[in-house]
């Protein structure tokens, strides 16, 4: 069981844990300083027919920005669809660790975590 806590971003369409924060900052000081951000998207594939999108990037024209401590999280129009109110979680385990979206609006997801259906 996971002991982070949510720290909202205020009106945020999505909210990261601490743990999630941490893991995010310690990656993006690895990444050429000229990146704007952490883009969340989603894209049609996966087991459950769209997948989540996690990756540093520009920001683009259109994206809606939310800043939690420090962190820019960048979203095109249509994904921010899918990802409005999804909390982003960062877990380490025995078998595993790595990001994990808990999604309000999928009515199922595969097995892994890194699909879903709405």
């Amino acid at each position: 069981m996971s002991t982070d806590t949510i720290t909202p971003a205020p009106k945020a369409l999505i909210t990261a844990t601490d743990g999630a924060i941490r893991e995010l900052k310690r990656l993006q000081s690895l990444e050429s300083p000229d990146i704007d951000g952490v883009r969340l998207a989603v894209k049609g594939g996966g087991c459950s027919g769209l997948s989540y999108v996690l990756a540093f990037g520009k920001q683009r024209e259109g994206d809606h920005v939310v800043e939690q401590e420090d962190v820019r999280f960048l979203m095109d129009r249509k994904s921010s669809i899918y990802l409005k109110g999804i909390i982003l979680e960062y877990k380490e385990g025995l078998n595993s660790k790595g990001f994990v979206f808990q999604n309000p609006n999928a009515s199922s997801t595969c097995g892994c975590g890194e699909s879903f259906s709405v």
